[in-house]
């Protein structure tokens, strides 16, 4: 072979060298960081290997799978309710308040075409930055359910965050004056009651009554276009143990203790591991502390300064996250750190 031969085929094989070099670098990139080049498919073969006792074992929970997720009238109907903690943890003190408004809601159960399926697969979406350009949409909308958080956008962000949505935990503060912008027109919008007036202020938009404005440490909707046949009322059972259980938070703090309560984002993890047979989540994370100036949700201008006052724990619950990953029961959909 003639040199200048030898020289030509070398010219020919960088730009194979190279596309091998940087494949391997950017798996070892991404594997570094707890990510993965695939995205997973919400296959039913999941299922076999995800069962829902098995899976509280390997946590050691010791609690009893609990696939009714919301408040009924039936709970409360010619009997008296059981609780020995007030909101968010039992319904203690707002029993009058729950009969009005489950009154007038009159459903209470998750869609037949999903409560029967053999297994169910549901994709938990947080609001992290983490999610912003992950190109997540399409493999997001595959699921039988998309839990989403709060008052997070979908409209304009499809490419990332997917356009589906089976069901929307939020609060008063937290709730979009009209969800049919961002919801599907058959999206379950499950109140979140983490205190009596938040039960007060669905029973005065349901009932068209005077709004009472104090008690919020950020002014709800005075008008809300949300439907009653959407309305769901998420038993504090789930707060309670997503507190107690999963994060270890005093339910019943003592005097001059700080008062932590879990985010909806760890919350609806919880309620989706108890409900569901294979878990995805996105969005998840927020930048380390120091960061004060990152931004924190993949839509608006929020940074880790908007968090310092927060009651919530956000370096304890990234470390149950991390247990729940480790243990193979939830899987992230993009890389994270």
């Amino acid at each position: 072979m003639s040199f200048n031969t030898a020289k030509t085929w070398c010219i020919r094989l960088i730009p194979v060298v190279l596309f091998f070099v940087s494949y391997y670098f950017s798996q070892f990139f991404l594997q570094s960081y707890g990510g993965t080049t695939k995205i997973p498919v919400p296959s039913k073969n999941l299922c076999g290997s995800w069962l829902v006792s098995r899976r509280w074992e390997s946590l050691n929970f010791n609690i009893t799978r609990k696939t009714r997720l919301f408040l009924t009238l039936g709970d409360f109907f010619w009997q008296q309710h059981k609780s020995a903690l007030p909101l968010p943890y039992g319904i203690k003190g707002s029993e009058s308040f729950l009969l009005k408004v489950l009154a007038i809601t009159s459903n209470y159960d998750m869609p037949a075409s999903i409560e029967n399926l053999d297994c169910r697969t549901c994709v938990v979406i947080g609001n992290g930055f983490s999610i912003k350009n992950s190109s997540l949409g399409a493999a997001i909308n595959k699921y039988d359910v998309v839990i989403r958080l709060n008052d997070a956008p979908v409209r304009g962000y499809e490419d990332d965050v997917g356009n589906r949505t089976t069901m929307r935990l939020f609060y008063p503060e937290s709730a979009s004056y009209n969800p049919s912008i961002h919801n599907d027109p058959d999206t379950i919008l499950v109140l979140v009651p983490f205190k009596q007036n938040d039960l007060r202020w669905l029973k005065e938009i349901l009932y068209d009554e005077k709004r009472v404005r104090k008690g919020f440490w950020k002014p709800p909707p005075q008008i809300w276009l949300g439907s009653g046949s959407q309305i769901r009322i998420l038993d504090p059972y789930f707060l309670q143990h997503t507190a107690g259980t999963l994060l270890h938070i005093p339910l019943q703090p003592k005097k001059n203790q700080r008062t932590f309560h879990p985010t909806t984002g760890i919350l609806a993890v919880f309620v989706a591991l108890n409900y569901c047979d294979v878990v995805h989540i996105a969005g998840f994370g927020y930048p380390e502390v120091r960061n004060q100036n990152q931004p924190i949700h993949y839509y608006g201008r929020d940074t880790m300064k908007s968090m310092k006052d927060s009651n919530h724990d956000l370096i304890h619950e990234a470390q149950a996250l991390k247990r729940l990953e480790d243990s193979g029961v939830i899987l992230y959909l993009h890389p994270h750190s």
